[in-house]
């Protein structure tokens, strides 16, 4: 019923209030946006603008009619926008899953040459805590993993890249009274809340950071939440050692021994096997290989002196 030209008219002269300056915006002369305008509100039977001296306002139904143009026009642009996606052979989003465990340094430029490279797909990025990861690709709600630990098999045609060993932190804050003991053994940690992240599977056996049996969990949501519990003295707990370095250089929390052997993961990059998929093949040849996926995902950065 209404072209894309007459709908993209209609909105310039709404936002710029004048016949005259929408012209010049739309390189036409304002005779053409008048006449456009009027055979619109013929074709709809009102009046969308009312004429007043020095420019033109919208009606209460033009401003109806405004509203579900710029509606129209959004699903006419995705419309063209998947029609070039599907020409080049492209997916519309690539779903990337990233462990909660991961340094997030490498990920703004790596956003950055997606965009440049790929102008017509999108990233859609989630983050999973423990087999909530795994879970995500046996779903199909991701394409890529980036530091999923301790493998589960999950079924289906995945390839995997090992990653390197995650270390971790046993930490809490100064002040805590674990921070005041020589000679930290169970009986003495066992009464402080863990401190663990919560599992985001809801399929597969949920999985939680290192603690002692008779020892209650707090659980959280991600390590934001962690750390400000862990800095106020709420409880104790191992924390991956890349996130909780740049915390005890800081002082604001510290790190203790346990006798028992600290728990290290082993991490891996996951993806969906599909040759035919130009995004997940350029993401995951970005990505690099083993070392560099430990560099930039997982080791450890001192803060600067």
């Amino acid at each position: 019923m209404f072209s894309k030209s007459s709908l993209e008219m209609i909105d310039t002269v709404a936002r710029l209030e004048s016949f005259t300056a929408a012209a010049e915006a739309l390189h036409k002369v304002p005779s053409a946006i008048s006449y456009g305008v009027r055979q619109v509100e013929k074709d709809l039977d009102v009046v969308l603008f009312r004429r007043l001296p020095r420019k033109v306002e919208l009606t209460p139904a033009g401003e109806l009619f405004l509203v579900e143009a710029r509606q129209l026009l959004r699903q006419m642009e995705e419309v063209r926008l998947q029609t070039k996606r599907a020409a080049h052979g492209w997916q519309k989003t690539l779903k990337v899953t990233l462990d909660n465990v991961v340094r997030l340094d490498a990920l703004q430029p790596l956003i950055e040459d997606f965009y440049r490279t790929f102008p017509y797909a999108e990233l859609q990025i989630n983050m999973e805590v423990f087999n909530g990861s795994w879970e995500a690709i046996s779903q199909g709600r991701a394409d890529v993993v980036i530091g999923a630990t301790s493998a589960v098999p999950v079924g289906g045609d995945y390839e995997i890249r090992e990653m390197g060993k995650l270390d971790w932190s046993f930490v809490m804050a100064s002040n805590h009274p674990c921070a005041q003991m020589n000679n930290l053994l169970e009986d003495k940690v066992s009464p402080y809340p863990a401190i663990c992240l919560d599992d985001t599977s809801s399929v597969l056996p949920k999985r939680h950071t290192v603690h002692y049996p008779n020892q209650r969990r707090l659980l959280l949501p991600n390590w934001y939440s962690a750390i400000e519990c862990l800095k106020s003295g709420v409880g104790v707990g191992y924390m991956p050692s890349h996130i909780a370095l740049p915390l005890i250089e800081q002082g604001l929390l510290v790190e203790r021994t346990l006798p028992e052997d600290k728990p290290n993961s082993l991490c891996c990059l996951v993806w969906r096997k599909d040759d035919n998929n130009r995004l997940i093949s350029w993401f995951i040849k970005a990505l690099g290989d083993s070392q560099q996926l430990y560099d930039d995902w997982l080791a450890m950065i001192p803060l600067k002196s």
